[in-house]
């Protein structure tokens, strides 16, 4: 009588089964998502090295980097630049300036604290349209906007704040729908720190300043760096506020990157320097977002 001998298979084949079966059932998935990304960026490219404007086909031909050139030497270009730069910087100041210290306040008791929170994150849930439509027709309107109202009512002069401070402008109705997310992300690392310190810190005889500065702020430096990195993604982006308010003007005074991109495409038919400006745009957008990853893993790993 022989022994029938079963073998088992080893640790080792089996993971590697399972990792050729995980491969194979998210394969669809990841090729989706390549084609998804890979074939607008592939086509992008192209056009970049044409020279292809909707309303002169007579421009047709492999201009190589021709377009590139004369974008980078554009005047409206480094004008854009250093709009959005401008932009940006100006909103991550408010927003997180301002989350900081409203979710400090908010974090302390006080009569209709609830109601407060719901009202100061709801702008954020609007949309960028509507947003740029009811501050540039309700709010800042020069005539029935609601502070030339109250400028008219103290005896001032009403100011037409599109006109002559577009971009100060825009930035503020940017930093409007921003500053619930860093309320809402900074409330929450604010309430995650242990109350024994801070009463700790109060019986020691810190004053409010001072636990603010020695305990809070340092606590908060994780959720900072992460509303940093998130709200400047999106801020390279912005387009509907510009586009509904001022329309990149006067002249180009609030015209970003983004919006130039658009003007060039969509206005000027020039697809081939508008899709060399899109190119450009993705090459600072991957250098910017590299830097903001790599600090924010260092404050994570502190």
């Amino acid at each position: 009588m022989q022994a029938v001998v079963e073998h088992s298979p080893t640790p080792g084949a089996s993971a590697q089964k399972g990792k050729g079966a995980g491969f194979l059932l998210l394969s669809p998935a990841v090729l989706i998502l390549l084609v998804w990304s890979l074939v607008p960026l592939g086509m992008t490219l192209w056009y970049s090295l044409l020279n292809y404007n909707l309303v002169d086909p007579t421009l047709h031909g492999f201009a190589g980097f021709s377009n590139y050139w004369y974008l980078l030497t554009d005047p409206d270009f480094l004008h854009s630049l250093l709009n959005t730069f401008i932009l940006v910087a100006g909103v991550l100041v408010i927003s997180v300036g301002g989350g900081t210290l409203l979710a400090v306040l908010y974090d302390q008791e006080f009569f209709g604290r609830g109601i407060a929170r719901v009202l100061v994150i709801s702008p954020f849930f609007i949309m960028p349209t509507v947003s740029a439509l009811l501050w540039k027709n309700l709010m800042l309107h020069p005539i029935y906007g609601v502070y030339s109202a109250m400028m008219r009512a103290v005896g001032l002069t009403p100011i037409d704040w599109l006109a002559k401070f577009p971009l100060l402008t825009v930035m503020m109705i940017v930093a409007w729908e921003w500053l619930p997310f860093a309320v809402l992300i900074l409330l929450t690392a604010v309430q995650s720190l242990d109350s024994e310190q801070k009463e700790a810190a109060r019986m020691d005889g810190a004053g409010p300043i001072a636990r603010f500065r020695h305990i809070i702020l340092p606590h908060l430096g994780r959720a900072i760096s992460v509303v940093v990195m998130i709200e400047t993604i999106y801020l390279l982006t912005v387009f509907a506020e510009i586009s509904v308010t001022t329309a990149g003007g006067p002249g180009v005074a609030s015209t970003n990157l983004a919006y130039l991109i658009y003007s060039r495409a969509l206005l000027q038919f020039d697809v081939g320097g508008a899709s060399a400006g899109g190119i450009i745009a993705i090459i600072i957008a991957n250098i910017v977002a590299v830097f903001l990853v790599r600090s924010v893993a260092r404050n994570l790993e502190v």
